[in-house]
């Protein structure tokens, strides 16, 4: 089964034809998709398509450029969310010092609260890190010595030390069009180094079309692209490459049953 881990169905860029998109994704391969929440109040949106679609399902939380809105938010409160039965993850959230859409302070403190329902929950943290990896680790280290909890970098671009990091607290790793990229050759060293178990797949469509789609829109039916780049990076033939993205999602989304 083709897995597209983190998609944002929810986007305008979907709305006039978002049906037709999740057909297409369906006629490629691709056998179910996880939808992602990137601020609560649009958490009606991205739970009505996980409601409507049995190979879809959806995540609760506050990216970093949206904990601005929302800099009070609690664990309680996303506990609560994420006991609806087609929520499988806590995200996307994380640290975004590129941008900067929200200020540092209020990033790691909203971050927390989602660290914290991710570990009441069972269910998997799925994180966004964008130069910010000395404070991630650091944050993520302090954590994981509070109590364990899953955890998922998506589409990682970051540095080699926070991979390290990461890694050794359990870490799994999403992989992304970005890595078809012609320029991204330290994104694809990355993948490399990545644990070989604990690597999936994702579109992030609307967002980051891979090779030659690039400067698209994105969509899920372009996952097997992302599969095939992650085989030939790690020298994988597509059917094994497949097989251990597959294995390694359900390893961390639990909640979700395995056909």
């Amino acid at each position: 089964m083709i897995i597209d881990s983190h998609v944002n169905l929810h986007a305008p860029q979907f709305d006039p034809d978002r049906e037709a998109v999740i057909e297409r994704a369906r006629a490629a391969g691709v056998g179910l998709m996880v939808t992602i929440c990137d601020r609560l109040a649009n958490l009606p949106a991205v739970r009505a398509i996980s409601e409507a679609h049995a190979d879809i399902w959806h995540t609760v939380g506050t990216h970093p450029h949206e904990a601005k809105d929302d800099p009070d938010l609690a664990p309680e409160r996303l506990i609560e969310l994420a006991a609806h039965p087609r929520c499988v993850g806590i995200g996307e959230t994380g640290l975004d010092f590129h941008y900067d859409l929200s200020p540092r302070d209020v990033q790691a403190k909203v971050f927390c609260a989602h660290i914290a329902a991710a570990r009441a929950t069972g269910l998997p943290l799925v994180v966004h890190s964008r130069e910010a990896d000395e404070t991630m680790a650091e944050i993520l280290e302090e954590e994981t010595r509070a109590g364990a909890f899953g955890l998922l970098m998506h589409c990682y671009t970051s540095g080699p030390e926070l991979l390290r990091r990461v890694a050794a607290l359990g870490a799994w790793f999403s992989v992304s069009g970005i890595a078809s990229f012609r320029n991204a050759e330290d994104v694809r060293d990355a993948v490399r180094a990545m644990p070989e178990d604990r690597i999936i797949v994702e579109t992030d469509c609307p967002y980051l079309a891979p090779i030659p789609h690039r400067g698209r829109r994105n969509e899920p039916a372009y996952a097997p692209l992302v599969l095939a780049t992650l085989a030939e990076i790690r020298g994988w033939d597509l059917a094994e490459a497949e097989a251990r993205a597959e294995a390694a999602f359900f390893a961390l989304f639990r909640r979700i049953p395995r056909p």
